[in-house]
């Protein structure tokens, strides 16, 4: 399930964790019985449950976090350059809509 951080669970979730939105400006996994998770960590563990091969990508967990946040924020920095921008963001579909909390 996804949420936003401005969403009531969002701001729930960076109150009890007491996180510094300035400071993070990326991915947060949130699992109430592992914890939180940020950047390249919760995006490794997202994959982790997603099916073959993505899931492969896990391995990477091995890797120390300083240097797989290294490579996050140069993947980020530069993925619009990469990939492009859309014009205009996507409508979701009922089905995607479902997997939001707010």
């Amino acid at each position: 399930m996804f949420a936003p951080l401005q969403s009531k669970v969002g701001e729930q979730i960076i109150q009890k964790f007491n996180i510094d939105t300035a400071q993070v400006d990326s991915i947060i996994l949130y699992n109430p019985e592992k914890g939180i998770h940020y950047k390249s960590t919760a995006a490794l563990k997202i994959a982790s449950g997603l099916g073959f091969p993505t899931n492969v990508l896990a391995i990477f967990l091995i890797v120390p976090n300083f240097i797989r946040n290294w490579v996050y924020d140069f993947i980020a920095k530069n993925r619009y350059k990469w990939y492009g921008k859309k014009e205009a963001c996507m409508i979701p579909t009922p089905e995607l809509k479902n997997k939001f909390l707010e």
